[in-house]
């Protein structure tokens, strides 16, 4: 039997997969998890990052191995999960976090842009989630499944379609395996981040280009969002730790963001008002930049 606490599942010696893991949201959860006892695999395409991620955690007496890799290459997440049951003798939950955005009118994107950006976000990750939770039907042991997606997974943005599109469809993959594996013990759980101050959004402008105004201010915060809504990786980390140990439907960081999702549900007319001030916003930025 798991043990708990007062704070939950207890996650000691727990394995957990995440997927990249060298920066941003995917470091700071994987720093996050080794504090609180877990054993991580981290993966990437640079293996730098990840090795710095690495030894930060190895520094604090954490254990964190290193798989460098393409999610979107072929059998890439089987021998990501393998290694993993390899390194730690199982694998215990798993966050599908990899992935990119573009800032780009719908129509300027090209066929590979639209490829691309749902390859790695989409059916990267939801092969993933699925690879893992046979895995772990395979062992008969309980898991848990995470895929990061964002609060433009319920709404979107201007210039922001494609990302939110591809963040959209993996909330309801997410729903859907959460019912379909209702009863197995393994938790399925979406990931909703708002804005986050990471290197997201200076790749964002190099797939983007230089055409609808810079992407980022002058402080480093992102020019969709206002200042407010940007909030810290760390904070989405000890968000998805809480998830861990009391696993849920779906992961919030902020109430007013989850508030605003239901109104725009509920009352169209004022997403539609907010989207045209936003474009406004935005028109206003680019040419005073």
């Amino acid at each position: 039997m798991t043990r708990r606490d007062g704070l939950g599942t207890d996650l000691t010696d727990k394995s957990l997969l995440v997927t990249g893991g060298g920066t941003g949201i995917g470091a700071s959860t994987a720093i996050a998890a080794a504090r609180v006892g877990m054993r991580l695999m981290i993966t990437g395409r640079r293996v730098e990052p990840l090795e710095r991620t690495a030894a930060r955690i190895a520094d604090e007496g954490g254990v964190c191995e290193v798989f460098v890799g393409d999610v979107t290459d072929a059998g890439a997440n089987e021998a990501m999960v393998d290694e993993t049951v390899s390194r730690f003798g199982a694998i215990d939950a798993v966050f599908a976090n990899a992935g990119y955005g573009i800032e780009k009118p719908v129509v300027e994107a090209t066929g590979e842009e639209i490829r691309r950006i749902f390859d790695v976000n989409l059916v990267s990750a939801v092969d993933l989630l699925r690879v893992s939770a046979l895995r772990m039907l395979d062992a008969g042991r309980p898991g848990h499944l995470l895929g990061c997606a964002s609060i433009l997974g319920k709404f979107t943005m201007p210039d922001y379609g494609l990302y939110s599109s591809t963040k959209a469809a993996l909330t309801h993959v997410c729903r859907s395996m959460r019912c379909e594996l209702d009863g197995t013990g393994i938790a399925v759980s979406s990931v909703h981040p708002v804005t986050t101050k990471t290197e997201f959004f200076e790749v964002a402008g190099r797939e983007s280009g230089d055409r609808h105004g810079p992407v980022l201010r002058a402080d480093g915060t992102p020019t969709h969002a206002p200042k407010i809504f940007v909030q810290p990786p760390e904070r989405v980390a000890d968000a998805v730790i809480r998830c861990l140990r009391r696993p849920r439907a779906e992961v919030w960081t902020t109430f007013t963001g989850r508030l605003a999702c239901g109104i725009f549900e509920l009352l169209p007319p004022i997403y539609d008002m907010v989207l045209r001030s936003e474009i406004r916003r935005k028109k206003r930025e680019s040419t005073t930049s």
